[in-house]
C-alpha cells in the first residue's frame, strides 16, 4: 500500500493589473503582475474520490490572489506577496505557501525586463 508523503497545488501565471510601487507615479497607472503560487497542503486534504467539492480549489486560490493583488496599492512587492501568503492561509489549509510575484517592466535607471519577489512562509503554530 503506499502513502502519500506530500500533496501540493501549484498555479502558474496568475495574471492581475493594479497600481503597485514605490512611487506616486508608479501608483498612478495600472501595470502588470504576475503571480506563481504552490500550496502544501496535509496528505489528509487529497480526496478519495473523484469530486472536485472534496479539494481545495484552485479556482479559488486564483481568486484569493487576484483579489488581494488588486484590493489596494502597495508600495514594495514584499508586502503584496505577504499579504496574498495571508489570505491563502486564512482561505485554505495549507501548510506553507510559496508565492513568486513578478512586476513587467519596473523603473530602473538600467534596463530590466522584469523584477520578482520570491516567499516561503510556513504556517504559525496556533
Amino acid at each position: 500500500m503506499s502513502v502519500t508523503k506530500e500533496y501540493r497545488i501549484r498555479l502558474d501565471g496568475v495574471r492581475f493589473r493594479s497600481k503597485h510601487g514605490a512611487s506616486t507615479s508608479e501608483r498612478r497607472l495600472p501595470q502588470d503582475f504576475v503571480a506563481n503560487v504552490e500550496l502544501s497542503l496535509p496528505p489528509t486534504e487529497l480526496p478519495a474520490g473523484d469530486d472536485r467539492r472534496d479539494v481545495v480549489d484552485y479556482d479559488r486560490i486564483a481568486s484569493a490572489i487576484e483579489d488581494e493583488g488588486t484590493a489596494r496599492s502597495y508600495r514594495l512587492l514584499e508586502t503584496l506577496a505577504r499579504r496574498i501568503v495571508d489570505r491563502l492561509f486564512a482561505d485554505s489549509p495549507a501548510t506553507s505557501v510559496r508565492i513568486v510575484i513578478t512586476k513587467a517592466r519596473p523603473p530602473t535607471s538600467t534596463s530590466v525586463e522584469a523584477a520578482s519577489v520570491e516567499l516561503l512562509v510556513a504556517r504559525a503554530d496556533p
